[in-house]
C-alpha cells in the first residue's frame, strides 16, 4: 500500500503525477454519456486504449455494444518518486468497468510497434477472442523503433514549404496569455519522412497482415485508423505540416489495405483536448475559441456515432475520400466563420472572452486526473495500482 495525496506539479500543459482516484471517476464519466444496445458478440483489438480517442473508443464500444476485446497501449507504473502515468490508471479502471459489465477485455502494456508485442497479443486474441470482428488504430507517439530494422525514427511538428507562425494559448500562474507569433521551423525531408515512419500507416499495416497471416479475421472484419484533419486556422503546423504528412500517409494506406480486399477507413474525429494535441502550438488557442462558438461533441459521443457505423447499426457516414466524418459539426461553415473571427481579434487584453481558457485548462488537468468534481484531492490516495488482470468471458 502506498496511500498519499498527489498534486498537480508540471510545466505547462505537462503534469509529472496524476491522481488515481480523479482518473479513475474520468473513466466512469465517459462511460455515463453512454446509452447501451443489445447486440451479438463482437470482439475488438485496440491499438492506443489508455488515452484520447482510443480510449473513449475502448469505453464506447464496451458500454454500449458490450464489445469483448484487447487493448494495447504504453503507461509506466508508480515509482517511489511518482505516481503511475494517468493511462495506466484509466486503464485499470476500464478493466473493473468491463468486469463489471461481464465482459472479456485484457490490457497489455507494451510498445505496440514491436513484433514481440504482436506476437503475444495475437495469442491473446486466438486464446480469448477466437477472431476479431474491429481493428482501431490510435497510436500518437514522439518515436518508434522499427523491429525489423533497429532503426529508430523521430517525429516532429514542423511546418512544411515555409516557415510559419502561430498564436497560441500558455498560462502564467492560472491566467490566461496570449502568444501573438509562435514561431514553427521548416521540417527537411528527412524530418518528414521520419514522422511519417512513426504516425503513418506501415505499423497499422503490420497489424493487419499479421492477423492476416494467422487466420484471426472474422467474416465482414473493418479496421479504422482513427485520425483529424482540422480548421485552416490550425492548418500550416498540422494538417499542411509533418504531422499532417502522416496523417495523408494513413489515408493512402486505407486505400492499400482496401484494394487488398481488407475493409479499411480512417475516421476523422472533431477536435478535443487530449495529451496529443494540447502539446501543438495553436491547438489549445483555437478548441478553446471552438468551445466559445459551440458545443463540443465529446470523444465519447463521436465514438459511440463511430461504433454505431462500423456495426451497420447505421450508415457509414464517409466524404468523396472513402473517409468516416465525425467532424461535420466542426468544420460547417458557420462554425468555421465564428472561429476564425475570434481568432483574428484575439488579444492579450480579450483573450478570457474569446476564448474558453478556464474551461481549456480544466480539460488539460482532467487529462491527469485533476478538477474532476467528487473527488476529494486534499485525501490520501492510493497510488500503487496493480496492472488489470483479464477479465472474465463474456456471455
Amino acid at each position: 500500500m502506498s496511500e498519499r495525496v498527489v498534486k498537480p506539479v508540471g510545466r505547462g500543459f505537462l503534469f509529472l503525477d496524476s491522481h488515481p482516484a480523479g482518473c479513475a471517476r474520468v473513466v466512469r464519466d465517459m462511460a455515463a454519456e453512454v446509452e447501451g444496445r443489445p447486440a451479438e458478440r463482437r470482439t475488438a483489438l485496440v491499438i492506443g486504449s489508455s488515452s484520447g480517442y482510443g480510449l473513449a473508443t475502448t469505453i464506447a464500444g464496451l458500454a454500449r455494444y458490450g464489445i469483448d476485446g484487447i487493448g494495447v497501449c504504453f503507461e509506466k507504473a508508480a515509482t517511489a518518486r511518482r505516481t503511475a502515468t494517468a493511462g495506466w490508471y484509466r486503464t485499470a479502471e476500464t478493466a473493473a468497468l468491463a468486469a463489471e459489465l461481464g465482459r472479456s477485455w485484457t490490457f497489455v502494456n507494451a510498445d505496440a510497434f514491436a513484433d514481440t508485442t504482436k506476437d503475444e497479443v495475437l495469442q491473446l486474441v486466438a486464446d480469448k477472442l477466437g477472431k476479431v470482428d474491429h481493428l482501431i488504430y490510435s497510436v500518437a507517439a514522439p518515436r518508434r523503433t522499427d523491429p525489423r530494422t533497429g532503426e529508430t525514427y523521430q517525429s516532429v511538428l514542423k511546418a512544411i514549404g515555409a516557415p510559419h507562425s502561430t498564436k497560441s494559448l500558455a498560462f502564467e500562474d492560472g491566467e490566461p496569455v496570449l502568444q501573438e507569433a509562435v514561431p514553427i521551423e521548416v521540417a527537411n525531408d528527412d524530418e518528414i519522412a521520419q514522422t511519417v515512419k512513426v504516425m503513418g500507416g506501415e505499423d497499422w499495416t503490420r497489424w493487419v497482415a499479421a492477423l492476416q497471416e494467422r487466420d484471426l479475421l472474422k467474416p465482414g472484419f473493418n479496421t479504422v485508423a482513427l485520425t483529424y484533419i482540422g480548421s485552416e486556422l490550425t492548418g500550416p503546423l498540422y494538417r499542411q505540416g509533418s504531422i499532417g504528412a502522416a496523417k495523408a500517409d494513413l489515408e493512402q494506406t486505407a486505400l492499400k489495405l482496401a484494394a487488398d480486399g481488407v475493409t479499411a477507413m480512417t475516421s476523422v474525429n472533431g477536435a478535443a483536448v487530449t495529451q496529443s494535441s494540447s502539446a501543438i502550438p495553436g491547438i489549445g488557442l483555437y478548441v478553446s475559441l471552438l468551445h466559445n462558438v459551440t458545443p463540443l461533441q465529446s470523444p465519447v459521443e463521436q465514438s459511440v456515432a463511430l461504433w454505431d457505423q462500423l456495426t451497420g447499426a447505421t450508415p457509414l457516414d464517409l466524404d468523396d475520400e472513402g473517409r468516416i466524418r465525425l467532424d461535420r459539426w466542426e468544420l460547417s461553415d458557420e462554425v468555421q466563420d465564428a472561429v476564425r473571427a475570434r481568432w483574428q481579434s484575439a488579444t492579450q487584453d480579450n483573450i478570457a472572452e474569446v476564448a474558453d481558457a478556464a474551461w481549456f485548462l480544466a480539460e488539460v488537468r482532467r487529462l491527469y486526473g485533476f478538477d474532476v468534481p467528487g473527488v476529494d484531492y486534499d485525501a490520501e490516495t492510493e497510488v500503487d495500482v496493480e496492472w488489470p488482470a483479464a477479465t472474465a468471458t463474456g456471455a
